[in-house]
C-alpha cells in the first residue's frame, strides 16, 4: 500500500472534485466519519457546510485541509466493505479518527485506490499540526495495516510500469471522456513515477504508452503562452483525437508544474544513471554490430533504445528509457561514451547507413522502411518542398495591399 498525503488550500474545491467524479460515475463515496446524516442522504453542500462550520472555529490556520490517498496493488481486489476499514484505522492511527472525513473510492486510475478528505481542526478549534506527518504518522500507520491485513507492501512493489497500461487508441472515436479518462491513467502512473529533467525526456515515457505531450509550433500562439496539451498517438506515432488541455486534468499536469518536477528529478539523477550504465556496458560487452543489435540486447533489459535522426536520415542523438528503474536519459549525459557518435564509432556504424538499418531510430514513427523518406507530423520532406500552395512568400498578409478597383 502507497500513502500519499497533501493539504490543498481549497477544502470546497477538493470537494467539488471528488463530487464531479462521482457524478461522471468515475468515483462514488463509500462511507464517512462525524456526519449526522449517512453520506447518501447528503448532497454537496450538506457536506460542504460540516467542514466549514468546523474550519471556522480556527480562522487563524493556513492549513485546514488533510487529502489522502491509500493505493493499492493491482493484485489486490477489495469490496467498499474492506476499503471503509482500512481508511478508517489510518485515521485513527495518524491522529484524525475523531475528525470529520469522507472515503471516495475512485475507478479512474490503473490501480484501486480511495481518497480521504478531511479537515485539520478541532472540535475545541485548535489545529492538528500535519508538519511531516507523511514521513511519520503516515509511515508507521501504513506498515502496520500492510501487516495486519497482508497487503502488498510499498517496499517490495516491483510494478512501476506494469501497472500503467498503454491507452487503447479505438476508444477515442468515442469522445473526450474516453480520451481525457485513458490520458489521466497513463500521466497518474507516469509524472510522480519516472526521473525526467524535460519534456522531451518525458515524452520518451509517455510515447510508449500512446500519449505525447504537446506545446504546438514554436510560433503559435499556445507555445508563446506556455500552455501545454495532452494528444493520443496511434500505432504509427501520428497524433489522432481531440487534443485535452493540461490544466482540465486531474493533479494538474501544465508546464509550469512540469518544470517544477524537473528541477526536483535534477537532484536525483545519479543512482538511476549509474543504473542504467551498468546495463548499456552489459548489452556493449557482447560486441553488438549495428543499433538493432543493441536496441534487442537492452529491451531484454528492460531499456527502450530512441535514436533521433534528421530529415537527410543522419543520427543526432539517442535517448534510453529505463522502465525497471524509471529513469530517462540521453546518452551524452550518461557519458560522452554512451553518445550516438561514439557508439557509432564503436560499433563501426555509418551514421547515415545506420538510420535506415531498422525502424526504430526516428523520433516519432516506428515503421520506416529502408529507402522510404523521412516523415514529420505525417507530411514527407519531399512533398513539402514541391507543394505550389505552402511556397515561401516573403510578403506578410497583414502588410500586402489591397487591389484598387478599377473606375468604370
Amino acid at each position: 500500500m502507497v500513502a500519499r498525503i497533501t493539504t490543498p488550500a481549497s477544502l470546497q474545491k477538493a470537494l467539488n472534485y471528488h463530487e464531479k467524479k462521482v457524478q461522471n460515475e468515475s468515483a462514488h463515496c463509500i462511507g464517512g466519519n462525524g456526519f449526522l446524516l449517512g453520506v447518501h442522504q447528503m448532497n454537496f453542500y450538506d457536506k460542504l457546510q460540516v467542514f466549514e462550520y468546523r474550519n471556522k472555529l480556527n480562522e487563524r490556520a493556513t492549513t485546514k485541509t488533510l487529502h489522502v490517498s491509500l493505493n493499492f496493488s493491482n493484485a489486490e481486489k477489495y469490496d467498499d466493505a474492506f476499503l471503509m476499514q482500512i481508511a478508517g484505522e489510518y485515521m485513527l492511527r495518524i491522529g484524525f479518527g475523531n475528525q470529520p472525513y469522507l472515503v471516495y473510492h475512485h475507478h479512474d486510475a490503473g490501480h484501486p485506490h480511495i481518497h480521504i478528505l478531511s479537515t485539520t481542526i478541532r472540535e475545541d478549534g485548535t489545529r492538528i499540526n500535519t508538519h511531516n506527518m507523511g514521513r511519520n504518522q503516515s509511515e508507521i500507520a501504513r506498515k502496520f495495516l500492510e501487516e495486519k491485513y497482508h497487503l502488498v507492501k510499498a517496499e517490495n512493489k516491483n510494478e512501476k510500469t506494469h501497472s500503467i497500461v498503454p491507452l487503447n487508441v479505438e476508444k477515442v472515436t468515442y469522445g473526450i471522456s474516453e480520451t481525457k479518462r485513458g490520458i489521466a491513467n497513463v500521466l497518474h502512473g507516469v509524472l510522480g513515477t519516472y526521473n525526467y529533467t524535460s519534456l522531451p525526456e518525458l515524452n520518451a515515457v509517455l510515447k510508449q504508452f500512446n500519449v505525447v505531450a504537446d506545446r504546438g509550433s514554436k510560433d503559435g500562439f499556445i507555445y508563446s503562452k506556455n500552455g501545454l496539451f495532452y494528444r493520443v498517438l496511434d500505432a504509427n506515432g501520428n497524433m489522432i483525437g481531440v487534443p485535452v488541455k493540461a490544466s482540465s486534468i486531474a493533479g494538474n499536469p501544465t508546464l509550469l508544474n512540469l518544470e517544477k518536477r524537473f528541477e526536483k528529478n535534477k537532484q536525483l539523477r545519479d543512482t538511476c544513471k549509474g543504473k542504467l550504465a551498468a546495463k548499456i556496458d552489459k548489452a556493449l560487452s557482447d560486441a553488438p554490430k549495428s543499433f538493432a543489435e543493441l536496441t534487442a540486447s537492452l529491451l531484454k533489459e528492460n531499456v527502450q533504445v530512441i535514436v533521433r535522426q534528421n530529415a537527410e536520415g543522419r543520427l543526432y542523438g539517442i535517448t534510453f528509457v529505463d522502465n525497471q528503474h524509471c529513469s530517462v536519459f540521453n546518452g551524452s549525459e550518461i557519458g560522452r561514451q554512451y553518445s550516438v557518435s561514439a557508439l557509432s564509432k564503436l560499433m563501426n556504424t555509418d551514421h547515415e547507413k545506420a538510420a535506415h538499418s531498422s525502424g526504430t531510430y526516428h523520433p516519432d514513427r516506428q515503421d520506416i522502411e529502408p529507402g522510404r523518406l523521412v516523415e514529420f507530423n505525417g507530411l514527407s520532406v519531399l512533398a513539402g518542398l514541391i507543394k505550389p500552395e505552402e511556397a515561401f512568400n516573403p510578403t506578410p498578409y497583414g502588410l500586402k495591399k489591397k487591389k484598387r478597383k478599377r473606375k468604370r
